[in-house]
């Protein structure tokens, strides 16, 4: 008979994708060691814009790899993310970044309609992520002005 898993908490869900989130500033291990891929179940699906939706660790992989080839260092403020638990396995969290693109650096507020501003959709279930889906403008430079006249 298999083990009854235990219910997780919000705070537990949350330390999950910090985790997670401190991995990807670290280059992609956690401060223990754990690769990135490690947070996600082998089903787990993860969404970027301009890029799409990847399916299982495989294609999460791949989703990373070709964001790797393109950001040189991110910082995500830990201290300023704005929370929004469910008490299920679903959480979200606004924050903000600053960090290098190959197109050049970025910082929230510089400008103030430019890159580090984002919001992440997380599903997490025994201890992994299930489902990430993050929401933000890749445009980490703020170079694609021309299609907006109000810039």
């Amino acid at each position: 008979m298999p083990a009854a898993v235990t219910p997780m908490t919000d705070e537990q869900r949350k330390a999950v994708v910090i985790a997670y989130l401190k991995a990807f500033d670290n280059g992609g291990t956690g401060h223990d060691g754990t690769p990135i891929l490690d947070f996600f179940a082998e089903d787990a699906q993860f969404f970027f814009p301009k890029w799409g939706l990847a399916h299982g660790k495989a294609d999460i992989s791949r989703t990373f790899g070709d964001l790797g080839g393109t950001v040189k260092s991110v910082e995500h403020h830990f201290s300023s993310f704005n929370w929004i638990v469910t008490g299920t396995d679903v959480l979200a969290v606004e924050g903000t970044t600053h960090g290098e693109h190959l197109d050049g650096p970025w910082r929230v507020g510089v400008p103030e309609w430019g890159a580090g501003r984002w919001c992440g959709v997380f599903e997490v279930r025994d201890h992994l992520i299930q489902r990430a889906f993050i929401y933000l403008d890749p445009d980490y430079a703020g170079k694609d002005t021309a299609r907006y006249p109000w810039l």
